[in-house]
């Protein structure tokens, strides 16, 4: 029973549902309680209990059809029901057994009864079935299945009658290869099934693991959606943990004093326990993006990530520029993400890059919003083709901001080279980093929230 439910919650996290352990077992003691029957009852409770929000209860019936079923077998053109009478009898207990499961299809639409489906669960355990990776080792683990159930003996048998030339022999062979045969096909299907179950949410997470780690400056338009995706869960997973940061921090230190006196009529029993609560600010965010041509890839992936923290970023606004700067909040916070980055670059992606007037567009028209709850995010490689850099008002900028984090797509070696300025704006950042990935994304955000707890 425990296997079972394991491989039901391992199958559950790999389609995306963040089952706990406190909800594994909790889905223990239910599984106790009601064991596995009956089934429509079972699936409504495990999904109490494992499931956290409406997309987790999508994946968790979807998950539960999967995996507390075995398919319909797909039927060979031609076939003929199964004899009233049963399998005919070869004397030789393995194989009359094995005869017996083949002939078992007393579930719906040629599903397998109940004899061969326990039979097919055993031997898909006896091959570590569950521990399919990739498509093509679909063959390998029906074959160990196949040989968990004793397949050996029938195959022997089969060769033997096939040398005889006998009707009866004949018979006898035609009724143990259709065996063999359903027995293959019903071992294929259930391999297939455990692939959609383990292997092909291990394989996506493989290339996404690999789209994740690849320079956003590089990326196939076919691994765009990919990315899009990945983003979506790093963001959640980091302000998920920011937030639980957070709600602890804000807890605080237990006050013995205020505890003592608000428990004075409970003869010093604390019922109410006060807390010394310190203030955090909420995090705040600017982002200055150059969205020229030679950054636009990152920027539009740091945009993307950036508004899907906004569960754990208090405030949030973004600027574009080439050469003049630009508030694009509104257009990011209303319109979808794709159509929202069409019209930043359309309006503000042409034109020579030009930093020294985009920080002082900022400072003309935005310096109020910037103070010492905020962290600004620049990203862009610092080339302002020769025009100044205007260093005093980025000096200016770092000290009225809590933090200045710089990303550059460039790496280290080239930067200051040509009209590179990013390392005369160094000395006023607080960290200037290469941005190549989205790893590299996740990391400085996570870094810029962390300032805050």
């Amino acid at each position: 029973m425990e296997g079972v439910l394991a491989g039901f919650v391992r199958a559950l996290r790999a389609a995306g549902a963040e089952a706990s352990t406190a909800e594994t077992l909790d889905a223990a003691r239910t599984l106790a309680l009601m064991g596995y029957a009956p089934r429509a009852d079972l699936k409504t409770a495990l999904g109490l209990v494992l499931a956290k929000s409406e997309e987790e209860k999508r994946l968790h019936d979807q998950v539960f059809e999967l995996y507390f079923s075995l398919p319909p077998e797909a039927t060979s053109a031609g076939e003929t029901a199964p004899s009233p009478a049963g399998p005919p009898r070869t004397g030789d207990a393995r194989i009359d057994a094995l005869l017996e499961l083949a002939d078992d299809r007393r579930g719906p639409a040629g599903a397998p009864g109940d004899a061969l489906r326990q039979a097919l669960a055993r031997a898909a355990s006896a091959a570590d079935v569950d521990g399919i990776r990739f498509a093509t080792q679909a063959g390998y683990f029906a074959g160990r299945m196949l040989d968990a159930m004793g397949i050996a003996a029938l195959e022997q048998r089969l060769a033997e009658r096939l040398g005889d030339d006998s009707p009866g022999a004949q018979a006898e062979a035609d009724a143990l290869g259709a065996a063999r045969e359903r027995l293959r096909r019903q071992a294929r299907a259930l391999v297939q099934q455990r692939f959609e179950l383990f292997g092909k949410p291990a394989t996506e997470a493989f290339m996404t693991e690999v789209t994740v780690q690849r320079a956003l400056g590089r990326l196939a338009p076919a691994e765009m959606e990919r990315m899009k995706a990945a983003i979506a869960r790093m963001a959640k997973k980091l302000a998920a943990h920011h937030s639980r940061r957070q709600r602890r921090l804000l807890r605080g230190r237990l006050d013995l004093r205020r505890t003592l006196r608000a428990n004075a009529g409970h003869d010093g029993v604390p019922f109410t326990l006060a807390f010394r609560q310190r203030r955090r600010d909420k995090p705040c965010i600017v982002a200055v993006c150059d969205v020229s041509g030679s950054v636009a890839a990152q920027v539009r992936f740091l945009l993307l990530f950036l508004y899907a923290l906004h569960d754990a970023v208090g405030e949030l606004r973004s600027f574009a520029f080439s050469n003049r700067l630009k508030d694009v909040t509104v257009p990011l916070e209303t319109l979808p993400f794709d159509d929202a980055m069409a019209l930043i670059l359309k309006e503000v992606g042409h034109g020579s890059t030009d930093y020294g007037q985009a920080w002082a567009d900022l400072h003309d028209r935005h310096w109020d919003g910037i103070d010492r709850r905020t962290t600004v995010i620049v990203l862009g490689d610092g080339r302002s083709n020769g025009t100044d850099p205007r260093l005093d008002l980025f000096a200016e900028l770092a000290g009225r901001a809590k933090r200045v984090l710089w990303l550059c797509p460039e790496p280290p070696g080239r930067w200051g080279s040509g009209d590179s300025a990013i390392l005369r704006y160094r000395p006023f950042c607080t960290s200037l980093t290469h941005c190549a990935t989205a790893s590299d994304l996740e990391r400085t955000l996570d870094e810029a929230l962390e300032a805050y707890h």
